[in-house]
């Protein structure tokens, strides 16, 4: 199948791209940066470039993984991530609807479900995250975008009868942080695929599935994240002493952590569950927090990707 792919020079596209492919799948990338998978230049939000190239290229789905993230708060404005976030992703259903398209991905984000009250994290319990949960509207504007480009899937599928995977991929990015820097970023990051984080090559791998598996099934949210090793009762304690329960579950994290300089996490405020992932798509990441000890035991290289230089490429816009 022939495959639009937004985002095509972005972090997802440069593992997505090669996957598809593998796949059997032919990638039409779209960008508005140059990369090695994109053939269409310009943005999701021109409407007349999108209705071309879904025309033009004989296309016969859309993956769209082109956005707006949250490190470009700080380089765009408030516009400019309703332009593409919202207004590219209504541009996009609506050339596959006159395309005749049957089904569609959009890359989300679990952003989106952290109200002020998540990231205030003083619950008194950690707060356990699937596509059901809610607790208040997004705290930024990207959250804020991408919660109104999910609802446009939905009212696509519902009055179009497409297929409509939603995505919300938990963190994949390689760079630092850029609220949080206590911690260096591998150590953050390793800490993250005990209930946030997911590899870029897992990430990407679920696109490649739900592709297939979405279709006959309307429109559904998946949360996707490495499998969390705790169960939802151990939530409570998870927010008082997160330590303790960690290592229930891997006795010599500490040991290995601090062979390292590392430090393990005193309290952990959500757990993202990817269970409905694994049910519906069959899909579950194949990197998790496991992966990380064995890599520390070993003294091999971290399973996952880390380059505290690394810019979206939409910076050049």
């Amino acid at each position: 199948m022939r495959i639009l792919l937004t985002g095509s020079s972005g972090w997802l596209g440069r593992f997505l791209a090669p996957q598809l492919r593998t796949a059997g799948h032919q990638v039409i990338g779209l960008d508005v940066a140059p990369g090695r998978d994109t053939h269409v230049l310009g943005s999701v939000a021109d409407a007349a470039l999108v209705d071309r190239t879904v025309a033009m290229e004989g296309i016969g789905a859309i993956i769209h993984a082109g956005a707006l993230h949250k490190p470009d708060i700080a380089r765009y404005p408030r516009q400019a991530f309703i332009d593409c976030n919202v207004t590219g992703t209504l541009n996009l259903l609506e050339a596959a609807v006159r395309a005749g398209h049957d089904r569609l991905l959009f890359t989300s984000t679990t952003s989106l479900m952290v109200s002020q009250r998540v990231r205030d994290g003083d619950a008194g319990a950690a707060f356990w995250m699937d596509e059901a949960f809610l607790d208040g509207p997004p705290r930024n504007i990207y959250g804020v975008t991408k919660a109104a480009a999910e609802n446009l899937c939905r009212l696509f599928a519902a009055e179009h009868g497409l297929d409509i995977a939603i995505l919300r991929t938990g963190r994949f990015f390689p760079e630092d942080d850029d609220t949080h820097h206590a911690l260096s970023g591998e150590n953050m990051k390793a800490n993250e695929f005990l209930n946030r984080r997911l590899s870029a090559h897992d990430a990407a791998r679920a696109h490649v599935v739900a592709l297939e598996k979405i279709a006959g099934m309307g429109c559904e949210t998946f949360v996707l994240s490495a499998p969390p090793p705790f169960a939802r009762a151990e939530a409570g304690e998870l927010a008082r002493d997160a330590r303790a329960v960690i290592a229930r579950h891997f006795p010599d994290a500490a040991e290995l952590y601090a062979a390292r300089g590392w430090e393990l996490p005193q309290t952990i405020d959500r757990v993202y569950d990817p269970g409905k992932a694994e049910r519906l798509l069959g899909f579950r990441c194949r990197t998790g927090f496991a992966d990380v000890l064995a890599a520390l035991r070993r003294g091999s290289e971290l399973p996952f990707d880390h380059d505290p230089s690394y810019v979206s490429p939409t910076a050049s816009r």
